[in-house]
């Protein structure tokens, strides 16, 4: 069977990331680390690999030394059930030298990229009156953090 999950790239705090996120994340865990091989350079029991499940999203992460960083081309998407939630997840991932973004976007204290949104604001985006859709996407466009209420808002013309 093919299986399909994210897998990132870290310096050499994979083990870190990942015990971060779960702990911000309800039925996450770490279910396995493995270390280097002896055949590779750097310290012997040094983490290569952690593989754990978000809120039951398998994730992978690796310890590679530098790369290429984390961008925009690539984040993870936290759809969110209210503002409260919203709130919960942004404040939880930008914790400790998070950076936060245009549009509910962020990125977390290791560079990865996520995004946190409501569901209801995609709802609204995709709604039959356009020009309320459009109405709630400019709203959008001037937040950083997503605030639903003024989305909602600007929806209905407000």
């Amino acid at each position: 069977m093919l299986k399909i999950h994210p897998f990132l790239w870290f310096d050499d705090k994979a083990e870190e990331a990942m015990r971060f996120y779960c702990s911000i994340f309800p039925n996450s865990k770490v279910n396995k680390v493995s270390v280097m091989p002896d055949t590779t350079t750097g310290e012997p029991g040094d983490i290569m690999t952690v593989e754990c499940e978000l809120d039951g999203l398998s994730v992978t992460a690796l310890n590679a030394g530098p790369g290429d960083p984390f961008n925009t081309s690539m984040s993870l998407y936290v759809e969110t059930a209210d503002q409260a939630e919203t709130d919960k997840y942004w404040n939880a991932l930008l914790a400790d030298g998070g950076v936060p973004k245009p549009c509910g976007w962020l990125v977390d204290r290791f560079g990865v990229y996520w995004q946190v949104a409501p569901r209801a604001m995609l709802e609204l985006f995709d709604d039959p009156d356009r020009k309320a859709a459009a109405r709630a996407f400019g709203a959008m466009l001037n937040m950083g953090k997503i605030e639903l209420k003024e989305i909602e808002r600007a929806f209905r013309g407000k």
